[in-house]
């Protein structure tokens, strides 16, 4: 009996556990890449957040592969700003989240998403979005994470 019970339990978790990892898998389709005028357009919502802040960034737009479809860079912005914008960017596009995402994973201990290609586990990259598919991603470097995410946001009207 208690055999039966132990085997039970055992197919109940892994069906749970199954369907949890199922749940988190889903993530949007790809759809058409994000042109240069909408990569503009995001860009200067980002800048002008940015300002508003008196913040210098840099700020990356990619389309669904990671390539990059428009880069600025404000003046006084640091120099690792302009990499980690771009990775930002490539990060929320390719995986189809944002960076603040990873950051949370390996903070709590998570599996080793922190040697996944491509990881920046910082916020700051949000994946670009329209009738809920990824059509690219936007990165932004230069102040605190957080700041970063805000300004990314501002940009893609969050």
């Amino acid at each position: 009996m208690k055999k039966i019970l132990l085997s039970t339990a055992l197919v109940a978790i892994a069906a749970t556990a199954s369907a949890t990892a199922s749940a988190q898998d889903r993530r949007p389709e790809y759809g058409p890449a994000v042109n240069a005028a909408a990569a503009k357009k995001i860009a200067a919502g980002i800048i002008a957040e940015c300002q508003k802040n008196s913040w210098n960034v840099a700020v990356a737009v990619v389309d669904t592969h990671g390539f990059l479809v428009y880069f600025e860079r404000m003046d006084n912005t640091q120099t690792a700003s302009m990499d980690i914008a771009v990775g930002k960017a490539k990060a929320a596009a390719t995986y189809r989240r944002p960076t603040r995402a990873f950051m949370e994973v390996i903070n709590k201990g998570g599996p080793a998403t922190a040697t996944l290609p491509g990881v920046f586990a910082s916020p700051g990259g949000v994946p670009i979005t329209v009738d809920g598919k990824v059509t690219g991603g936007v990165g932004v470097s230069g102040v605190t994470g957080d700041q970063d995410e805000q300004c990314a946001k501002a940009g893609l009207g969050s």
